[in-house]
């Protein structure tokens, strides 16, 4: 799978309110043993998410230095 996005999340969260155990992520449909098992996915998720966030902050936050500083 690829980049996690707050969708993915989003349908987690919604499938584990439902009591559902049946998701779509990333185009393709998941089927989870139990609601624990939902949740474990979607805390995982929000991880990965936290971790692609924070690494596109820190790539911005070099190159808006190296912009200011005159490098290109």
């Amino acid at each position: 799978m690829g980049a996690v996005t707050q969708a993915d999340i989003d349908n987690l969260n919604q499938a584990i309110a439902a009591g559902t155990r049946q998701v779509t992520i990333g185009g393709q449909s998941v089927t989870y043993q139990t609601t624990a098992s939902l949740i474990q996915a979607r805390d995982d998720m929000e991880k990965q998410l936290a971790r692609q966030t924070a690494a596109a902050r820190r790539s911005r936050s070099l190159q808006s230095y190296h912009a200011g500083r005159g490098f290109q």
